[in-house]
């Protein structure tokens, strides 16, 4: 006996994962931004010779780092998401995402190169 019908999904993303990594980038981002927001409020004087000393420091270059991965993979997942829903032409919406990937990488190596200048 066979209960209900059976259906063949191909290409689908089921949703969970990117779900869940659109929950644990925002989490990552809220962590740091609120560490951030602490530090400047309670160091003081912020010139740019603290902020050069903040980020020259190996540990908040990598937290740093892992932050900006975070980010970048989150607006990936809302972007491509956004383009899924709501451009229904497969050509515009395949550019779309190139142009999206192209511009998130772009600043991932900008964000990389002006991080590890300091």
């Amino acid at each position: 006996m066979s209960i209900g019908s059976k259906r063949l999904v191909v290409g689908a993303h089921y949703g969970l994962r990117d779900w869940l990594g659109q929950r644990i980038s925002a989490v990552v981002l809220g962590v740091y931004a609120i560490a951030l927001g602490l530090y400047v409020l309670l160091a003081g004087d912020l010139g740019y010779e603290r902020w050069a000393r903040l980020f020259a420091a190996p540990w908040m270059k990598v937290a740093t780092l892992l932050t900006l991965a975070a980010l970048f993979y989150h607006a990936w997942i809302g972007m491509r998401d956004l383009w899924m829903d709501y451009v229904k032409p497969v050509g515009v919406r395949l550019a779309l995402q190139v142009l999206t990937v192209l511009y998130l990488f772009a600043c991932a190596v900008w964000s990389v190169q002006v991080l590890w200048s300091v």
